[in-house]
């Protein structure tokens, strides 16, 4: 199936021209600056993984990208044009273009797994049941659940069922961009690479752009073209700017940046030695 809302030609576009564009983007709540001058343009197909510590801004930089929050300051760009610039209704429609799998996958506990997928198809399009249902199976194979799980309702399903309904889900709409916030946290190894492996099929199976917020390396060094890590504004003067590293998992894993390497690698003591010293 097609994406009726999508007017947006992958092959023809180049590289040179993001579909997201992010402009010196910053947001705070009340006096309690979050996200500083973030500067990103992410381009078509291309799988951009946002990594940094708790607290650093990463899922409110998607927010801020799918428009659920307003900046504080600089703007944000969809496919060459600033949401400042687009009417209300101009927004919903591009919006459409994007989906959202939640961290915590944010299905609606009322509704069985058939009705959670088929949300978006029924408020946003006319499509027939038939039509819908045949999608919403579709979208269960494509994420390795059968039929039998459309019945059930998310109390009735483990973790990582959950992530993959909350996957097919953002799926549901054919999107041309997937902002994924922590697919695997709280998942077991086994299951954090099952969704690593649906993140690239995601892909593999049509051209889509992606950016994923994660704590998890086995999903960097997985899924990403590009790495980019975001550093407390906290623990930075005013002048440092807060994308402490931007380019490939390789470099990411090789960097001599101490903030970056530790991260990465997993490694406490410096921090241990910060806490004990505060």
């Amino acid at each position: 199936m097609t994406n009726d809302f999508s007017q947006f030609d992958f092959a023809a576009a180049s590289f040179d021209e993001p579909v997201i564009e992010l402009r010196r983007l910053s947001r705070s709540f009340g006096s309690h600056p979050v996200l500083r001058d973030i500067s990103l343009a992410v381009h078509p197909g291309e799988t951009v993984a946002v990594i940094g510590e708790s607290g650093c801004g990463k899922s409110v930089l998607l927010k801020l990208i799918i428009g659920m929050l307003d900046p504080t300051g600089g703007d944000v760009n969809w496919f060459g044009k600033s949401l400042k610039q687009r009417r209300e209704s101009e927004i919903h429609r591009d919006r459409l273009r994007f989906g959202y799998l939640f961290q915590s996958a944010a299905l609606f506990d009322s509704l069985t797994v058939f009705e959670n997928i088929a949300f978006g198809l029924r408020q946003n399009t006319p499509m027939t049941n038939s039509q819908i249902t045949q999608i919403v199976h579709d979208r269960l194979k494509d994420v390795g659940l059968t039929l039998t799980a459309a019945s059930k309702k998310p109390a009735e399903l483990s973790g990582g069922m959950k992530k993959r309904v909350g996957l097919a889900r953002a799926l549901a709409l054919n999107p041309e961009i997937v902002l994924y916030d922590e697919p695997t946290t709280g998942l077991d190894p086994i299951m954090t690479d099952v969704i690593n492996e649906l993140i690239l099929r995601t892909r593999e199976r049509q051209p889509v752009t992606s950016i994923v917020v994660t704590h998890e390396m086995s999903t960097v060094r997985k899924v990403a073209d590009r790495v980019v890590m975001l550093y407390p504004l906290n623990r930075l003067r005013p002048e440092e700017p807060q994308i402490v590293f931007a380019g490939t998992a390789e470099e990411a894993f090789s960097t001599p940046d101490p903030r970056v390497s530790q991260f990465v690698h997993g490694q406490a003591r410096e921090r241990l030695m910060e806490l004990a010293a505060a």
